[in-house]
């Protein structure tokens, strides 16, 4: 009996580590995620477009991912549709819509709207799939809704366009399937969910983009960060290899090694991080209300993953 507890205990211990991993790694995910705004922006500034900064960082993700696509060749037979299906959906499609939203709707209205993926999300589970979700996991979801509208300070938008509005709903369900696309086929290795899946959404984006039109010669000059003059391939590098290529990596083993709506509510530090970075890089203060929302955040990602349900089959999450 005594040694039947301790074994158990170990199992428990097992768990408890493999769930804080995966809580470390959603972080790290977030993290990278959230570092694409302020590194984005002096880019745009500099003369780029919204959508030329997209394709440079999807193209240049694709590039780095292609060797290890090729590795994964055999994936394209094996699970056709969840390689298209992540592609369009989890990279072009959020990547445009949000772009195509911010021109006639505000930046904080439309982030709020596309963060409500994770909500999307457990509402295809226990809605459209009938699976059970963790009331705590729901709590910690609405909690960090709150305080994601504090912090992009929703009351400040006066207007909204409806096609905007739109859009940035499209961006919401383009990020739902990411998070239910990254939790399918757990056979399929995430290199090659992420490599095709970005291969993918350059070719998409590439078509809407148009880079043959763009100025390469920015390239060569610099931009402002933190007060300082850096090369524009240094902001370049860092939205490809951190805030694309390691984010979608390190967001697909979160997801999987937690789920969807865990994920999802941990995904919300998001903002915050792109805030602090805004601040830290771009001089754009914090105010006491933002400051308040990023401690809600913080606290609804952790009141979700505290209850973290049981894995969900991903046959059953996304239909394939």
């Amino acid at each position: 009996m005594v040694g039947g507890a301790c074994f158990h205990g170990r199992v428990r211990n097992l768990s408890s580590s493999a769930k804080s991993a995966g809580v470390a790694i959603a972080i790290a995910s977030a993290f990278c995620f959230g570092g694409s705004g302020p590194f984005a922006k002096p880019l745009i500034t500099a003369g780029f477009s919204p959508l030329q900064v997209a394709w440079l960082r999807l193209a240049g993700g694709a590039l780095l991912m292609l060797p290890f696509a090729l590795r994964h060749a055999a994936a394209v037979r094996r699970v056709p549709k969840l390689l298209i299906g992540y592609g369009l959906f989890a990279i072009a499609g959020v990547q445009v819509f949000y772009f195509a939203s911010i021109a006639s709707v505000p930046v904080g209205v439309a982030l709020l709207i596309e963060f409500l993926g994770p909500v999307l999300v457990l509402g295809w589970i226990r809605f459209v799939r009938r699976s059970p979700v963790s009331r705590s996991a729901a709590i910690g979801v609405a909690i960090a809704m709150v305080g994601l509208a504090c912090v992009v300070e929703l009351w400040a938008g006066l207007s909204f366009d409806p096609v905007g509005l739109l859009l940035a709903l499209g961006a919401a369900g383009c990020q739902a399937a990411y998070f239910l696309l990254s939790d399918s086929g757990p056979e399929v290795d995430p290199f090659a969910l992420a490599g095709f899946g970005l291969l993918l959404g350059a070719v998409v984006v590439t078509l809407i983009a148009q880079p043959w039109n763009m100025d390469w010669a920015l390239l060569l000059g610099d931009v402002q960060l933190a007060g300082q003059q850096f090369p524009a391939l240094v902001a370049v590098a860092w939205i490809v290899v951190f805030s694309t290529v390691l984010a979608y990596l390190t967001g697909i083993v979160a997801v999987r090694r937690l789920s969807p709506q865990v994920a999802g509510a941990v995904a919300f530090l998001e903002p915050v991080v792109a805030t602090v970075l805004a601040w830290a890089l771009l001089s754009e203060a914090l105010g006491p209300v933002q400051l308040l929302g990023g401690a809600l955040i913080l606290a609804g990602a952790y009141v979700a993953q505290r209850s973290a349900p049981a894995k969900t089959q991903a046959s059953e999450l996304a239909g394939v």
